[in-house]
């Protein structure tokens, strides 16, 4: 994959964040903090050209991009933090108020025809079948009519992670659903099951708010 474009673009957007939690969050200093995020850049430039190029109706490059960014910044940690710590610390950088707004659009457009519209043509897409950095979903409505389940068989993330020795830390980004959801205002995220904690797929269960 090429750093050029949308990966680029993450390390523009999120790396601030990222920086500023590992004082506010982790509790580093700003020097240490710098020379971590110096080196996680060099760190995440060379894990996204290690990337194969996504298929261009594949919908989850940017969730690759931001596994690779996390695990730049893990890797460059003098202290491999705990997954409570993780968790806290990948929320924190990644809920920025672009990220907030972003969230709250998509939720405004959530059970829509053109969000079911992407939904369906994204599981139909299988696009883990050919890249092992990506997802193999299903669409699975509800038969009430309140909501609906996206069921991943195959996820990039833990491939990913799991390549670099870092698969234990894996439910620190799966958290992140349960956040951005809250976020967008729009549905209650369930979930049963991860791939992350051996469970035979990840459940992202989104059901209508009512009233």
């Amino acid at each position: 994959m090429r750093y050029m474009g949308m990966p680029a673009g993450m390390w523009v957007l999120f790396v601030r964040s990222f920086r500023e939690k590992l004082t506010d969050v982790l509790g580093y200093d700003r020097k240490t903090a710098a020379r971590i995020t110096k080196e996680a850049h060099r760190k995440y430039r060379k894990l996204i050209g290690g990337l194969p190029d996504f298929e261009k109706d594949d919908r989850f490059q940017m969730n690759i991009a931001s596994c690779a960014m996390l695990a730049a910044f893990v890797l460059n940690m003098p202290k491999r933090p705990g997954v409570d710590e993780l968790t806290e610390y990948y929320a924190a950088a990644m809920m920025t108020e672009p990220m907030k707004l972003f969230c709250r659009q998509a939720g405004k457009m959530k059970f829509s025809a053109e969000d079911v519209k992407g939904m369906k043509e994204t599981a139909a897409l299988r696009a883990a079948d050919r890249n092992p950095y990506s997802w193999n979903m299903e669409f699975l409505p509800y038969p009430d009519g309140s909501g609906y389940e996206a069921r991943f068989s195959k996820c990039g993330i833990c491939t990913l992670m799991r390549e670099l020795s870092l698969g234990d830390l894996i439910p620190a980004m799966c958290r992140l659903d349960y956040t951005m959801s809250e976020a967008g205002g729009a549905d209650i995220f369930v979930r049963e099951y991860t791939l992350a904690s051996g469970g035979p797929y990840c459940d992202c269960g989104y059901k209508k708010k009512r009233g």
